[in-house]
């Protein structure tokens, strides 16, 4: 398959949107998603077909173009079972992201412009075998997201966008550093900046322990590792829905594809050495997550303190260097992506509706919003791990890899993320109470209507997927688990 379609169909799609007529720009939107939704599953099925006859962890359809050749730069992509995995979420998210802005109105065409741009990049990062080229696209995707905050967001907009930026630019200095360190100080024959080539010939140890801190933290900024994760809260609650259901779905995992492919596959011994450093922060952001979640009154706000937590659960897993908690990381990553997308699309359906996210104003809802209270609780439900769905596949897979680690400290820091579960389920019990059941607390409610069709249909897209992880999980840690198998036994090598 030519991985180049998934960066060519969104990319002529933006372009597109920028010619055609005001009333055709969502049709012309949907239909590129529904195009990349195609290529992705189209995908998944040939790595199926390929795979079976392939070495395991091996990348496939690879392709490889010089870009500058005297940089040793090049147009290097292909992928494995992970890669796959993160391109079926970044397809289903699209997509219901251009559902839920179907009534967005004001600069029709930039809006969806910038969010169709912004799945562009998160493609080219995925499929990206270059380090450099995975930079450039990891670059790419952060003025979208703050223009779609400053102009299209609510609230603090402009303090919102302007701290992300600035916030997710840090990071990006730190992984720059971090890939010039690689390719200045690696071994001479490497290949430039080919992932591939420098995996195979490896990294002197030494160059390993300065460099990895700064492709680590530098990627875990992205993926609101602690304490850098400040911007989240403020850049969710800001966003517009779609834009927030593409930061938390998709976003916060270009940072934690990058900790587990570069950081952690490129220099195995920095992190293997580092990793009790991982995995402290990693569980006090599990935990801390899940206190300052507890004390939110504002959904939206709920939802991403929460994400802090359970994006803790993916570093975590990475830190156990486990090829199960690994596993379980990559799963935790697919996991949040839908269900963190499907909250923030209830949260959003809500307030268009209510023009409230505050829990104490709300109530009663189901009575009058049937299906987007459904959706609210199905989200609910999944983020405090209920068997069935995705939430629950992904954490129990992180715990039963963090507790292959047999120290102590390791266990202990695998017991006190478990107790999260509680925490979490207070909050998520205590806000699905107040706002959805029990009686309506304000009279207007009575004349709200239930979602649209677009809404419905971006609603049922997420919880498929999440229920096609809940339900049928070994096909997808069958996707992953190869490639988790790599990275670990090079540990060992």
């Amino acid at each position: 398959m030519n991985l180049s379609l998934l960066l060519l169909v969104p990319l002529l799609t933006s372009i597109l949107i920028l010619f055609v007529k005001t009333d055709s720009v969502k049709k012309l939107a949907l239909g590129g998603a529904v195009a990349q939704l195609i290529l992705s599953l189209g995908l998944l099925f040939s790595y199926w077909k390929e795979s079976a006859m392939a070495e395991a962890g091996k990348f496939l359809f690879e392709y490889k173009a010089a870009w500058f050749p005297a940089f040793q730069i090049n147009y290097h992509v292909g992928v494995d079972g992970i890669s796959v995995a993160m391109i079926l979420l970044t397809a289903f998210v699209v997509m219901a992201g251009i559902l839920m802005s179907w009534k967005v109105e004001r600069m029709q065409k930039e809006f969806f412009f910038l969010l169709t741009f912004l799945g562009a990049g998160a493609y080219g990062f995925f499929i990206s075998l270059d380090l450099f080229l995975m930079f450039f696209f990891l670059e790419v995707a952060v003025i979208p997201k703050f223009l779609l905050i400053g102009i299209w967001g609510s609230g603090k907009k402009i303090y919102s966008a302007n701290k992300l930026v600035l916030m997710l630019m840090a990071g990006s200095a730190l992984v720059l550093i971090g890939l010039f360190g690689v390719y200045y100080h690696a071994n001479s024959n490497t290949g430039g900046f080919d992932l591939t080539q420098i995996a195979s010939n490896g990294i002197p140890i030494d160059i390993q322990m300065y460099f990895f801190p700064f492709l680590f933290v530098g990627f875990g900024i992205f993926t609101a590792l602690f304490p850098f994760h400040t911007w989240v809260p403020d850049g969710h609650s800001s966003a517009p829905t779609a834009a927030s259901m593409f930061l938390a779905g998709i976003s916060m995992k270009l940072g934690g594809y990058g900790c587990l492919r570069v950081a952690t596959y490129l220099m195995p011994e920095a992190a293997a050495h580092y990793s009790w450093i991982i995995v402290l922060l990693a569980t006090i952001a599990v935990i801390y997550g899940a206190f300052a979640t507890l004390m939110q009154t504002d959904l939206k706000y709920m939802n991403a303190y929460s994400s802090v937590s359970h994006c803790g659960f993916v570093l975590l897993g990475i830190g156990m260097l486990t090829p199960t908690a690994v596993t379980g990381a990559v799963l935790q990553m697919v996991s949040h992506g839908l269900m963190t997308a499907l909250f923030f699309a209830a949260i959003g359906m809500l307030y268009e509706r209510t023009h409230t996210r505050e829990v104490a104003q709300l109530g009663g809802l189901l009575k009058v919003m049937p299906f987007i209270s459904t959706v609210f609780v199905i989200a609910g439900l999944c983020s405090l791990g209920l068997p069935g769905l995705s939430g629950f596949v992904a954490e129990m897979t992180v715990f039963v890899g963090a507790w292959e680690r047999v120290e102590l400290f390791y266990r202990i820091a695998t017991i006190l993320a478990c107790m999260s579960i509680v925490v979490t389920a207070v909050y998520i019990l205590r806000a699905t109470g107040k706002a959805i059941m029990g009686p309506i607390t304000e009279s207007k409610y009575n004349l709200l209507g239930d979602a649209s069709w677009n809404e419905r249909l971006a609603g049922v897209l997420l919880i498929a997927g999440i229920l096609a992880m809940g339900l049928l999980p070994f096909w997808l840690k069958d996707l992953v688990g190869p490639g988790a198998i790599e990275i670990v036994q090079k540990l060992k090598a």
